[in-house]
């Protein structure tokens, strides 16, 4: 569940980190943190802080704190706020960078649209997967700075000119990305799942009292279906759910 927001700080002082105003990217005055910290090194940091718990199966926001993120820099936490105010604007600077730094497959010329919005949700399932911490946040109130601003930018060309209405193109994305979103969330559910038991040794344990329980006359779907798909696969669930996002914005175009 996502219980993380982004937009949730100061927004005027989020906006100034966001964009690196004069001024912003260091603190002034003669009793500042150490010299050579700056908001990127803070930003980096936290990144780093919070994948590495979400690799291991954790929450990655929830071990990021800024306690601990001051003991990875070492330094006291104090001294971060002379940097950013709090975690809520943290949180905005490490998804713009996540963003900025983002690997996007590129479009060749005869690509159709349905391969570029496809490399789109590629994209944002790479980034899922490689920050684990990111699934965990609502972005209905992106932070506007260089990284989001360049990514919609970006993915917005994947829906350019194949017949959709402005408004639409944005429905669109938002549709596609709430797709990504939602796969990326049940991946980490199952890998931090996988990660204190695995699904074979879950079964193992099951099967022997499902097999008594479970009446096929009363449960025949439930029994085939079952028994055909054999288990969770989030690349099964992944390809099909890609194809249906695909063709429900085919048939639109189909529509006019």
């Amino acid at each position: 569940m996502t219980t993380d927001r982004s937009g949730a700080g100061d927004p005027v002082r989020t906006l100034e980190l966001l964009w690196r105003e004069p001024g912003q990217g260091a603190p002034s005055g003669r009793r500042g943190p150490r010299q050579g910290l700056t908001v990127d090194a803070v930003v980096d940091g936290a990144i780093a802080l919070a994948d590495e718990a979400g690799r291991d199966g954790g929450s990655g926001l929830a071990a990021l704190t800024m306690r601990a993120l001051a003991q990875r820099l070492g330094v006291t936490p104090m001294t971060l706020y002379t940097y950013v105010p709090g975690k809520a604007e943290l949180l905005d600077l490490m998804l713009d960078a996540a963003y900025l730094a983002m690997e996007r497959g590129a479009p060749g010329p005869e690509d159709s649209w349905r391969e570029k919005v496809a490399r789109v949700a590629e994209d944002n399932r790479t980034l899922y997967l490689r920050h684990p911490w990111m699934g965990e946040v609502s972005v209905t109130r992106p932070p506007l700075g260089p990284g989001v601003i360049g990514k919609y930018e970006c993915e917005l060309a994947a829906f350019e000119g194949i017949g959709l209405t402005d408004v639409e193109m944005d429905a669109a994305l938002t549709h596609l990305l709430g797709f990504v979103h939602a796969q990326a969330l049940a991946a980490a559910d199952t890998a931090a799942h996988n990660a204190r038991q695995s699904d074979q040794e879950w079964w193992e344990l099951s099967a022997p009292l499902l097999e008594r329980a479970m009446d096929p006359e009363r449960y025949p779907l439930a029994g085939r279906v079952g028994s055909a798909v054999g288990g969770y696969s989030p690349e099964t669930v992944w390809d099909f759910g890609l194809r249906c996002v695909l063709d429900g914005i085919a048939r639109l175009l189909e529509r006019g």
